[in-house]
């Protein structure tokens, strides 16, 4: 398998499905037997559904504890605020397995994280193949019965994936950040409560209670990004960043990503591909170019002062604002501290982000590993 290039030039993501369906049509034409063609056709949409729909019934398997006190182990920091908030003061324990600020992709856990997942009732993973070492450990280490939802795989059909500079589709794994987009994290929220119903009912009145509150600021989340999107031109909403963690974002708000630095290999780009993306930037009169603050790219911050804009260090994939325990330190809080940084950096209006309520009236009690 050839080694993905590092830096891919952006199309809109109408644009990336156009193409997408050119090929597919190509590939139909070129066939001898077009009902043949078809059936196969056919036969791997089915397969794709089927997969889908295995994702989730693993997800609501497994049957209903007895003592009401679930063991509950999450991967990255934002799904861990997000399983804390639905479960609250329901009695179940959260546990973290991702430190904040690491590679998720390539993280491996230490061996104490098996004892972790020896007692967990229920595992929270993202899922699309973005943390596999975890899931591996979860597999051998946890007890009959224990369900391992992979979350993203359960909500998302695979004709939705989507393929691109850090994740191209001859690698194998779709783009899995489907938190960075509010309504997918509704659905992960859903999802959870609907799990944690499952497996724990005695106290399914407090799942569904808190799930109703974290739905509701979602939603107002969502809608103060739509007005904020509004501030900005079409032309305007065009994203360089250091790692490509907002391909669904952008579907949904009408964004542009025009790429990405670092590539599924993890290598640097070649300087030709440094200096194609910094006449993309000048040829599309992109604002402004976001660098990760836990991961520096200097190569970004190269390619901003040669092309004379922004060059804004300070996004965050899944690592939370603050402290455990803050305010900020949330899902809702890296969104809001993200899409405020974006919007404004690209000469938008982020007023109606910067004041809207994201708080739950929920206490976050997980355990967050530093």
């Amino acid at each position: 398998m050839a080694t993905p290039a590092p830096v891919i030039r952006g199309r809109t993501f109408r644009g990336a499905v156009a193409l997408s369906c050119l090929t597919l049509f190509s590939a139909c034409a070129s066939g001898d037997d077009s009902t043949s063609t078809s059936d196969t056709s056919v036969a791997g949409d089915a397969a794709e559904v089927a997969a889908h729909e295995q994702a989730r019934a693993e997800c609501l398997g497994g049957s209903a504890i007895d003592d009401g006190s679930l063991d509950i182990a999450t991967t990255v920091a934002p799904i861990t605020n997000l399983a804390a908030l639905i479960v609250g003061d329901a009695g179940a324990k959260v546990t973290g397995i991702v430190p904040e600020g690491t590679n998720s992709h390539t993280f491996e856990p230490p061996p104490s994280v098996a004892a972790t997942l020896e007692s967990a009732d229920v595992v929270f993973i993202n899922g699309l193949v973005l943390e596999e070492p975890t899931k591996d450990l979860a597999v051998a280490n946890t007890q009959a019965g224990t369900v391992i939802c992979e979350l993203g795989t359960a909500v998302l059909p695979e004709d939705q994936y989507v393929f691109d500079f850090s994740f191209p589709k001859e690698g194998g794994k779709p783009n899995p950040h489907l938190w960075t987009d509010p309504p997918h994290a509704r659905e992960y929220a859903t999802l959870i409560k609907d799990v944690l119903v499952a497996r724990d009912p005695a106290h399914s009145a407090i799942y569904e209670a808190n799930h109703d509150k974290l739905v509701a600021m979602i939603d107002r989340l969502d809608d103060a990004m739509k007005s904020a999107t509004a501030t900005l031109p079409v032309e305007q909403r065009k994203l360089l960043t250091y790692h490509d963690a907002y391909a669904y974002f952008a579907k949904t708000y009408d964004w542009t990503v025009v790429g990405a630095i670092q590539p599924s290999s993890f290598e640097e780009p070649t300087p030709k591909d440094i200096a194609d993306l910094i006449d993309q930037v000048k040829s599309e009169n992109v604002k402004a170019v976001f660098g990760s603050e836990v991961f520096p790219s200097p190569v970004l911050e190269q390619i901003g002062k040669e092309a004379g804009v922004a060059y804004i260090d300070v996004l965050r994939d899944d690592d939370l604002p603050g402290e455990p325990g803050e305010p900020e330190h949330s899902w809702a809080g890296l969104m809001r501290f993200d899409y405020v940084t974006m919007v404004e950096a690209l000469g938008g209006d982020a007023s109606t982000l910067k004041t809207v309520d994201i708080s739950v009236d929920v206490e976050d009690k997980a355990y967050y590993p530093q």
